[in-house]
């Protein structure tokens, strides 16, 4: 297949360069580095495979030649209000990604007759008062709060994926995604993995925002693509959960990366900002996924930690 992969130089769209063009697969990746990094794809710039369009997904975007398969993963993600590539900092884009980004992918899925598949989140459960979380779920929300920018864009994304495939009768699957780690993930991203890990590895207290009894579950990057790449290759047009279901309060989880890496610093705990009041709990139900696909995350949290120490720790200067 020939492949257009938005968002290529991001953390995940990285991953699926890789993972596709390993398979055999020609891959267009296009990215305009709003939050993407050139590093996670200076590697293949030899591979004659791989072609790289520097493109904003929301403007106007023309593929020459034919497209086989479409993977939108352009959006930032990060809900860091600190960082510079966080979606608080950039609300008018993020909004633009996943409503103008998401029609111009569509329109060249039609065009193309290819297969369309939309990176979706957990986000767009807000904070669950049902839990885990199934796909039938239709959330508890807030539209109009500073979250909302990236939450109510990927809402609004998967209901034009959705119209697209009834009324244009467009190849398309819809992907949600809770939360992923590994390799090239932004150190800066503002959720508690990396917040913790960066941490850990200087020798810092690890910061507890409220009590720690908030809940998340964490999903190494090479389970994802796993059942991404399964998913592009399915039938199956509804959305499907895509996480690791083991769930583990923010407490827990710190104890458990202090002890991976051997940091004796401890945990302090913060008050929590209320106005950017993290959801309280996380964790996707994946049944669909194990049924539909035959997936289910094999990477333990201890194994997927140690396999992203060595990138963190090279970021921060230690290696």
């Amino acid at each position: 297949m020939r492949i257009l992969i938005t968002g290529a130089a991001g953390f995940l769209g990285s991953h699926l360069c890789d993972r596709l063009l390993a398979e055999g697969h020609e891959v267009i990746g296009m990215d305009n580095f709003i939050t993407g990094s050139p590093d996670n794809i200076a590697h293949l710039a030899a591979n004659d495979k791989f072609t790289f369009l520097r493109r904003d997904v929301s403007n106007y975007i023309f593929v020459p030649g034919r497209v086989d398969g479409i993977l939108h993963f352009a959006s930032p993600a990060s809900p860091n209000p600190q960082s510079p590539a966080g979606y608080f900092n950039l609300p008018i884009q993020t909004m633009k990604a996943g409503a103008l980004g998401t029609h111009n992918c569509l329109g060249i899925a039609r065009d193309h007759k290819a297969r369309f598949l939309l990176a979706s989140t957990s986000e767009i459960y807000g904070d669950p008062d049902v839990h885990p979380q199934k796909e039938s779920y239709t959330g508890n929300v807030d539209p109009i709060g500073p979250r909302a920018v990236y939450d109510e864009a990927k809402r609004f994304a998967e209901s034009l994926t959705m119209a697209y495939h009834r009324y244009h009768n467009v190849d398309t699957r819809i992907a949600r995604i809770f939360n992923t780690y590994g390799p090239r993930l932004l150190l800066e991203d503002g959720r508690a993995l990396p917040n913790m890990l960066k941490q850990a590895l200087l020798g810092q207290e690890l910061t507890i925002y409220g009590d720690g009894s908030q809940t998340r579950s964490f999903c190494y990057v090479d389970d994802l693509i796993d059942v991404i790449v399964l998913l592009l290759s399915s039938e199956e047009h509804l959305p499907v959960n895509i996480g690791n279901p083991t769930e583990l309060s923010i407490l827990q989880f710190a104890q458990a990366i202090n002890k991976i890496v051997g940091n004796k610093a401890g945990i302090r705990f913060i008050p929590e900002a209320r106005s950017v009041r993290d959801p309280q709990r996380r964790r996707p139900d994946i049944t669909r996924a194990f049924e539909i696909l035959g997936w289910q995350p094999r990477v333990s949290l201890e194994e997927g930690i140690e396999k992203t120490i060595p990138y963190f720790k090279k970021k921060l200067g230690l290696a």
